[in-house]
This record gives structure tokens, C-alpha cells and sequence, in this order.
């Protein structure tokens, strides 16, 4: 049987890798170990970058949210329930948005949610 080998595949992997590293500072762009602990890294922080921006985002409307309720002189928590027992379900992004762009029907949100307390 003949020997096989592994030259084709180690290239391509290796090109797979640095092609990643493109840009990184110094031999980390340059050198396929350091190239592949750089981008094996990177690709952790990213993973972990794609959880936090959505606690980022929800801490930041319902931040929004909170403010706008005080505007309207009623806080976060008995807004966030009395919209629950009104029946009215729109998530926080929407909320906040509304809060921002339209102050007018936001207030008519919370006089609907102060009547449903």
C-alpha cells in the first residue's frame, strides 16, 4: 500500500489559520502556533462578546424604560406589571423604543398600566 501523505490537508488547515490571524500585531499574524493560540483566543472572546451584548442591550432598555416610567411618575417594576395585567405584551426593545421616539403614546402605556393596578 502506498504512503499517504498529510501535506495537502496540514497546508490547508494551516492557511485556514493564518488566513484567521490576518491583521493581528507581529508574529501572531506571521507564525502558524502563535497564529493558532491568537485565533483560538479570539474565537473564545468572540463566543463569549455574542452572550454579553444581549445582557448589554436588555440592561440598557429596561434602563430606558425605567426613566421614562419615572417621567410618568410611576417606577419600573409596577409599569413592567401592570402593562402584565392590562394584557398588553410588547417586549423591552419596543418599550424603549416607544419611550424614545414617542413620549406621548408611552404615557398613554403607563396611564393603561396604572389603571390595571
Amino acid at each position: 500500500m502506498a504512503r499517504v501523505k498529510g501535506a495537502l490537508a496540514t497546508r490547508k488547515r494551516r492557511k485556514r489559520v493564518l488566513k484567521l490571524a490576518k491583521g493581528y500585531r507581529g508574529a501572531k499574524s506571521k507564525l502558524f502556533r502563535t497564529a493558532k493560540q491568537a485565533v483560538m483566543k479570539s474565537l473564545v472572546y468572540a463566543y463569549t462578546g455574542r452572550k454579553l451584548r444581549k445582557r448589554d442591550f436588555r440592561k440598557l432598555w429596561i434602563t430606558r424604560i425605567s426613566a421614562a416610567a419615572k417621567m410618568n411618575g410611576i417606577n419600573y417594576s409596577r409599569f413592567m406589571n401592570g402593562l402584565k395585567k392590562a394584557n398588553i405584551d410588547m417586549n423591552r426593545k419596543m418599550l424603549s423604543e416607544i419611550a424614545i421616539a414617542d413620549p406621548k403614546a408611552f404615557a398613554e402605556l403607563v396611564e393603561k398600566a396604572k389603571a390595571a393596578l
